[in-house]
């Protein structure tokens, strides 16, 4: 392997994915390879790949169809596919695309540099892994989320087996990271700068289950907010059947910890939750949501939902309209059910046909902006801390978050000011106004009325 090699690395579908992709960027730098955006400096193309959901699986399907095109005309010396697509579907990619040269699992990551060190030495030879494999805690990471945020994977796998999800049967059952990798992980990214922690796994609220016989969530957030450097810890993924006081009093207690929560529900119609084979009620759900707010009064709550399910009928999407506009969640995604195949809740009665699944989904959604927007004009006048994503161009203005946004799924803050601000500088602003779903804000020492 010749150290000029660069390899074009693109990285699809979730953040978990992406923990997956920096791991890989580490193991093959460590091992000479460079890296380029650019697809005529390529020597190398690697597609990391999701299959989530349909329009997931179509933009790996694309992707990986559109970089064959440079390996079939020479402009690459070799192409791998990669991650969750690669997992399921090896036997299709094969068989279809045999432009592909290597394949490797989501359980082989590690194998990535000798694939293509056994390739170029004339040996090709597919790596995939055992599904339930212990998951991966060492080896650098190269950030490729500017570097002053990261996401820390605190397991990999899932056991809720929900009906319409195929995540257990591509990334296997429910295993934690040793707390202590973690901590030995998070010192390592605040030493390279990183000052916001993203706490992610399928399900991050049952850490330790596996490993220690108890939910030890609690416990890790605490070491990580001793980790000189890390300003903010932002929790995704909660499930809210899990989130009990022991969590909730540390949010309230380690002012490093967001009062944030990602709770993924999908829906609020008891009928279809036991379709789902989800482990809450609507009753539950609401008071879950209630104790939440009346522990934490500035909490935001972020929520995703299904339309469509398979037998979902007017009423009970109707019902789901009314319980979105009575949690008034403070952020809110809403997907079109996905029949993914070999899930039980494919081969269920009564699909819905794709236009009413689109239909109730955009129903849900001009609901949800509505509260979105009220809840942003309620801001105004607030005194937040923020952190900076970028400059604006050609404007004296800058892109920031608050503590309520999460990178890539939530609004911006637009602060006006002249002074020069550098990414990941946390600054403290003064709410002004607020346009749709972002803000707009002064720093508070510019502040005038």
């Amino acid at each position: 392997m010749a150290t000029r090699d660069k390899i074009l690395f693109i990285s699809l579908g979730c953040d978990k994915n992406l923990v997956d992709s920096e791991r890989m960027l580490g193991f093959l730098s460590d091992k000479g390879y460079g890296f380029t955006d650019d697809e005529t400096e390529a020597d190398i193309v690697v597609v990391n790949t999701c299959c989530f959901i349909n329009d997931a699986k179509q933009e790996s399907i694309d992707t990986i169809l559109e970089m064959a095109q440079l390996r079939q005309s020479g402009a690459v010396k070799a192409l791998l596919v990669t991650g969750c697509l690669a997992q399921r579907y090896r036997e299709e990619i094969q068989k279809e695309i045999p432009e592909v040269d290597i394949i490797v699992g989501v359980s082989a990551i590690e194998e990535i540099t000798r694939a293509l060190d056994g390739f170029f030495a004339g040996k090709r030879e597919n790596y995939y892994g055992e599904p339930d494999r212990k998951p991966l805690a060492e080896g650098r990471r190269i950030l490729t989320t500017g570097g002053h945020y990261a996401y820390l994977k605190i397991a990999e796998g899932c056991d809720k087996r929900c009906t319409y999800c195929i995540i257990p049967k591509v990334r296997g059952s429910y295993r934690s990271i040793p707390m202590e990798s973690l901590i030995k992980e998070a010192e390592a990214l605040a030493a390279e700068g990183v000052k916001e922690l993203i706490i992610v796994a399928q399900e991050t609220t049952v850490y330790g289950m596996d490993l220690y016989g108890k939910k030890v969530l609690p416990d890790l957030l605490r070491k990580l907010c001793r980790i000189e450097g890390i300003r903010w810890i932002r929790l995704l993924y909660c499930y809210p059947e899990e989130i009990d006081d022991e969590l909730i009093t540390v949010m309230k207690e380690e002012p490093k910890i967001c009062h944030y929560l990602d709770l993924p529900i999908q829906h609020g119609c008891d009928t279809i939750l036991k379709r789902m084979g989800r482990r809450t009620t609507k009753a539950e759900l609401m008071g879950v949501v209630g104790k939440l707010r009346r522990e934490i009064p500035d909490i935001c709550l972020r929520t995703t939902l299904i339309s469509g399910f398979p037998g979902e009928t007017e009423e009970e999407h109707e019902e789901l309209l009314a319980f979105v506009e009575e949690m008034a969640f403070d952020r809110l995604g809403v997907f079109s059910y996905s029949q993914e195949e070999d899930t039980p809740a494919a081969l269920m009665p009564n699909q819905i046909p794709e236009e009413i699944k689109e239909e109730r989904r955009g129903q849900l959604m001009e609901l949800q902006q509505e509260v979105a927007f009220d809840a942003a004009l309620s801001m105004r006048g607030k005194l937040v801390d923020a952190v900076i994503e970028g400059k604006v161009a050609e404007e004296d203005a800058y892109v920031a978050r608050t503590y309520k946004d999460a990178p890539n799924v939530d609004g911006f803050l637009f602060i006006s000011t002249g002074r020069e601000l550098m990414t990941g500088d946390f600054v403290k602003c003064r709410i002004t106004g607020a346009y749709e779903y972002d803000l707009i804000g002064e720093l508070e020492d510019e502040f005038t009325q």
